[in-house]
């Protein structure tokens, strides 16, 4: 079974609402989906340079376990933690599906992609297939 690395932000309920879809998305399709969302560590007080460390080490891990990593973005400066995942994926030669949610684009982001698709074409596009695509949107 494919493991996805799903990166998103999860920090205001739009955020999470459009992260939840994904989800459900992914999963209806077969995929292995692993979420930090869904996985938030509770070893350490939040906060806490223990509860960071242990976060940030558990998401490499799983970063580089991926098989696929898909990002949702929500345009230029969305989130810089979602931003470091999609280059850990990149130097890991994690192949990277950026679904655009927002209204423009960072090039580190969408260069760094093999595919760039909105949440529709979410909906079909094949995991098995991997088609690659350029981002044709507005940049910042």
């Amino acid at each position: 079974m494919t493991r996805v690395y799903l990166a998103s932000p999860f920090f205001n309920d739009h955020e999470i609402e459009t992260v939840a879809k994904v989800e459900e998305i992914l999963r209806g399709k077969g995929l292995n989906v692993w979420s930090p969302r869904e996985h938030q560590l509770d070893r350490h007080e939040v906060g806490s340079q223990a509860w960071s460390l242990d976060i940030f080490h558990n998401d490499i891990k799983f970063i580089r376990a991926a098989d696929i990593m898909v990002t949702v973005y929500h345009g230029n400066y969305s989130d810089s933690g979602t931003a470091f995942e999609c280059g850990v994926a990149y130097a890991c030669n994690v192949p990277n599906i950026v679904v655009h949610v927002g209204e423009d684009s960072n090039l580190m982001i969408h260069e760094g992609a093999h595919a760039n698709v909105t949440l529709e074409e979410l909906k079909d596009y094949d995991f098995e297939e991997l088609a690659s695509n350029r981002y044709s949107g507005k940049m910042f």
